[in-house]
C-alpha cells in the first residue's frame, strides 16, 4: 500500500522525537502518522511495567473507538496493551484494566481526569503525547481540560497535534505547549482559514424550502449506485424527526446524537458499518474522525455553522482515494451563512440553484430514476434494520434514554413485570384473623322495640317545655299512673307522650278516648333515660331487666290549644333520722333551664369613650410652632443690651 503524504512527511519527524503539528485532508491515514511513532517508542510491554507511556486525547467517544482500533491493528506485532477510556462506559472494568497495566490510553478528556482524581489513573511516565483534532481540543470547551492534562504529565515529552482544520489563531496557541514544533501541511490546495479539501468528493449545493427537503432525501436515497449515506443535522430534536420521517417512508435508519446512550450510539454505528441499516442520521458529533468503508454520498440537511465543520462533515465520503458526492441544502435565511464558507473555502457556489423535489436537475445529477417518489417500494426493502444488531451492556452511568426521548427503552418498558394484585388482610386489634373466623358479635345489642319499659314521670317543668317546638329529654318514672293524672289535669296542652307500646295496647281504651279528644298535629320524638335505682327490695318492679334498651322513642297525636297549667310532681320526703333514704317513686327533677343573656353589641358609631374636658375659660390657647420661632427671633442675643435697657 503506498502510503499518502502526511505519513511520509510525519513518520521521520515523529521518529525522531520531534514536536509535531500535522495537518491533511480527512481520511488520509493521520492516525497512523502518530500511531506508528507512539507504539515504536514505547517498544514492547514489560511485565514491571503498569503505568502507561502514551496518552491520545480525542474529543469524541466514537473517534476513541475508532483510534483504538488502528492502534491495536497497528501494534499486533509488538502486543502493546491499548485502553480506551471515555464516559458512557462502567468504571469497573477500565479501573480492573489500569491495575493490570496499560502502554497507551485513548480517551476523552472528562474521563480522564475522572480517573485521575480517584487516584486510578497515573500519568507521570507519559512520554509521547497526542492531540487528535486538535482545533477541537483547543477550543473554548476543552481548553480547561486540556490545560490540566498538561499539568499532570511531565515537562520532558513528545507532543503532537493532528487535524485537518488548523486555523492560525489555533496554530499559535498550540505553540503554548510544544516545544518548537514543526508544522506539517500535506496538502498545497487550500482555503483562506488552512483547510484542505477533498478532491474526491463531488459537491453539490442547492437552495431549497425548508418542508421540501425530506422528499428530496427521500428521492436522493433512491439514487443509481448509492450505498451508505450519512445525513448531518444541527440540532438533536431534528436528528430525531429527520430518521422518524425516513423510517416512516420504508428506509432502513438510526440515529447518532448526544442524548443516547453510549450502548445505541454503538448499536448504530455498528449496525451501520455491518450494513443492516444505510442512512445514518447525525449531528456533528460524528463528523470527526469517523472512518466507515463504503460511505458514497453525504447530506447536509442543515446547512453548517462555519467551514470547519463542513471540511469535516463531507470528508465522511471519498476517504482513503474513494470517490463520493455530497449535497448541501440552504434555506433562505442561511444564504448569508453559506456566502461566508463558500468565500472561506473557495468555491463557487455563491449563489445556489433554486431546487424541489419535482426539479428535473435533481434527477440528472443524481443519477434517479425517473418516476421515483419519496417512498422507497416495498420490494426494494431489504435491509434488516437496527433491531436486528444487538445493544451492549456498557453499564452505562447516565440515564437510559430512548431514540423517541421518553426516558427508558421500549424493551425495559415491556419487559416490567406486571403489578400483583393488593391482598387485603383482615386484623383485629393488630392480629391477623383466619377466613373461616366466626364474625364476632357487636357489643350493642339492637333490641325490638315492642320490649317492656317502665314508662317516665313527667315534671312540670318538662310539660311547660313541651309546649316549645324543640327536642327535649326526659327521664324515666317508676309508674305510668303519674303521666295518665298529669295528662287529665292538662287535657289541653299539646303533651309529648312517652308511653312504651306495651302500656298502651294494656289500655286501647284511654288511647282512644285521648285521640278522640285531640286533633293531628306535628309527632314529637323525645327520649326517656332510665330511672333512679330504688332499693334492692323494691328493684323487680321499679327497675327494668338489663335485656331492656337503653331507649326508646314514642310519638303520639297532640294538638295546640291553650297554655298547660303547671303541674308539679309530688316531693320526696325522706326521714332525717333514718341512715337509709326511704323509697322513692319518683326521680328528682331536673335543674331548670336558664336561657343564656343575649349580647347585645354596641354600635359602631356610638361615643365609646370621652375624655372630660379639663380646660377652664382662664386657660391661654398654646401658641403654635410658627409663632414660637417669631418669639426668638424678637428677643436681643446677648444679656449686654438687656442691662442697659433695663438700667
Amino acid at each position: 500500500m503506498t502510503p499518502f503524504p502526511i505519513q511520509e512527511m510525519a513518520l521521520p519527524l515523529a521518529l525522531s522525537g520531534q514536536d509535531l503539528i500535522g495537518q491533511a485532508r480527512t481520511g488520509t491515514g493521520k492516525t497512523l502518522a502518530f500511531g506508528i511513532a507512539m507504539l515504536q517508542s514505547i517498544g514492547k510491554p514489560r511485565k514491571n511495567r503498569k503505568k502507561p507511556r502514551g496518552l491520545v486525547v480525542v474529543p469524541t467517544r466514537e473517534l476513541a473507538v475508532q483510534v483504538s482500533e488502528d492502534l491495536v491493528t497497528a501494534a499486533g506485532k509488538l502486543g502493546s496493551r491499548v485502553l480506551t477510556v471515555y464516559g458512557g462506559r462502567a468504571y469497573e472494568p477500565q479501573i480492573e484494566a489500569l491495575k493490570a497495566g496499560v502502554d497507551v490510553i485513548v480517551g476523552t478528556p472528562g474521563r480522564l481526569l475522572d480517573l485521575v482524581k480517584q487516584k486510578h489513573l497515573d500519568l507521570s511516565q507519559v512520554t509521547s503525547l497526542v492531540l487528535d483534532e486538535a482545533d477541537r481540543m483547543l477550543d473554548l470547551g476543552f481548553l480547561p481540560d486540556i490545560e490540566r492534562i498538561f499539568k499532570l504529565i511531565p515537562a520532558e515529552r513528545q507532543t503532537m497535534l493532528f487535524s485537518a482544520t488548523m486555523p492560525g489563531e489555533i496554530v499559535s496557541l498550540s505553540r503554548k505547549y510544544l516545544n518548537r514544533p514543526t508544522h506539517v501541511r500535506a496538502e498545497h490546495e487550500t482555503g483562506e482559514g488552512g483547510e484542505t479539501m477533498p478532491p474526491q468528493v463531488r459537491q453539490i449545493v442547492w437552495r431549497t424550502h425548508r418542508m421540501d427537503k425530506i422528499e428530496i432525501v427521500g428521492r436522493l436515497l433512491q439514487a443509481d449506485g448509492r450505498g451508505l449515506t450519512m445525513v448531518f443535522c444541527e440540532t438533536k430534536r431534528a436528528c430525531d424527526m429527520v430518521a422518524e420521517q425516513l423510517d416512516t417512508r420504508g428506509f432502513a435508519v438510526a440515529a447518532v446524537h448526544g442524548d443516547l446512550g453510549q450502548g445505541q450510539r454503538e448499536q448504530a454505528l455498528r449496525a451501520f458499518r455491518n450494513g443492516k441499516i444505510d442512512v445514518l442520521v447525525a449531528t456533528d458529533v460524528a463528523a470527526r474522525g469517523i472512518d466507515i468503508d463504503d460511505v458514497t454520498h453525504v447530506v447536509n440537511y442543515d446547512c453548517p455553522t462555519d467551514d470547519k465543520t463542513y471540511v469535516h462533515r463531507i470528508g465522511r465520503t471519498g476517504r482513503a482515494g474513494r470517490t463520493g458526492i455530497s449535497v448541501t441544502f440552504v434555506e433562505w435565511e442561511e444564504l448569508t451563512r453559506w456566502k461566508m464558507i463558500n468565500q472561506m473555502l473557495g468555491l463557487d457556489f455563491a449563489e445556489p440553484v433554486e431546487t424541489y423535489s419535482t426539479s428535473p436537475h435533481v434527477y440528472s445529477e443524481l443519477s434517479i430514476p425517473e418516476g421515483t417518489k419519496g417512498v422507497l417500494p416495498h420490494a426494494n426493502r431489504s435491509r434488516v434494520g437496527l433491531s436486528a444488531e444487538r445493544i451492549e451492556d456498557l453499564g452505562e452511568t447516565g440515564r437510559t434514554r430512548t431514540r423517541s426521548g421518553n426516558g427508558r427503552r421500549r424493551e425495559e418498558r415491556e419487559e416490567r413485570p406486571t403489578r400483583t394484585p393488593r391482598q387485603r388482610r383482615r386484623t383485629r386489634g393488630g392480629r391477623e384473623l383466619a377466613d373461616n373466623a366466626p364474625a364476632e358479635k357487636p357489643e350493642v345489642e339492637v333490641v325490638s322495640t315492642k320490649t317492656e319499659e317502665t314508662p317516665a314521670i313527667f315534671t312540670a317543668d318538662e310539660i311547660q317545655e313541651a309546649a316549645e317546638p324543640k327536642r327535649t329529654r326526659t327521664r324515666r318514672g317508676a309508674a305510668s299512673t303519674a303521666i295518665e293524672q298529669a295528662l287529665a289535669e292538662a287535657p289541653e296542652s299539646p303533651v309529648k307522650s312517652t308511653r312504651s307500646r306495651r302500656a298502651a295496647e294494656e289500655s286501647p281504651m284511654e288511647s282512644r278516648t285521648a285521640a278522640e279528644q285531640v286533633e293531628e298535629a306535628p309527632v314529637k320524638r323525645t327520649r326517656t333515660r332510665r330511672a333512679a335505682a330504688p332499693e334492692p327490695e323494691r328493684a323487680e318492679t321499679l327497675i327494668e331487666p338489663a335485656s331492656a334498651p337503653v331507649t326508646e322513642r314514642q310519638a303520639a297525636p297532640v294538638t295546640e290549644r291553650q297554655a298547660p297549667p303547671v303541674v308539679q310532681a309530688p316531693p320526696v320526703v325522706q326521714p332525717a333520722a333514718q341512715s337509709v333514704p326511704a323509697p322513692s317513686f319518683t326521680t328528682p327533677p331536673p335543674p331548670v333551664r336558664q336561657e343564656q343573656e343575649r349580647i347585645i353589641p354596641a354600635s359602631p358609631f356610638s361615643v365609646i369613650f370621652q375624655s372630660p374636658d379639663l380646660a377652664t375659660d382662664d386657660d391661654d390657647i398654646a401658641p403654635s410652632a410658627a409663632t414660637e420661632r417669631k418669639q426668638q427671633r424678637r428677643q436681643p442675643r446677648g444679656g449686654g443690651g438687656n442691662r442697659r435697657r433695663t438700667g
